[in-house]
């Protein structure tokens, strides 16, 4: 594992096509924010393991697909500029 240290606004560049930017840091929690291809899944730990136990779902509405999901999210995100 790469350990780095980074200050407000660094970032951390991987591959050709992902950037990592600390956005903010209170107290022990730190926001990054991840710019990566649409090709690529970004997931929080607790998320990818429930999407491992569900069979490529997350938890939740078994009905809509995974992907229709996370686009839904992103676009969300994105347009608020968090």
């Amino acid at each position: 594992m790469l350990v780095l240290t980074r200050k407000i606004g660094e970032k951390l560049i991987i591959g050709d096509e992902i950037v990592v930017q600390v956005l903010s840091v209170s107290g022990d929690q730190v926001k990054i924010g991840i710019q990566a291809p649409s090709s690529v899944s970004i997931h929080r730990n607790e998320v990818y393991e429930s999407i491992l136990v569900n069979g490529g779902r997350p938890s939740g509405n078994p009905n809509t697909p995974f992907l229709q999901r996370n686009r839904q999210v992103i676009t969300k995100k994105n347009g608020n500029g968090d």
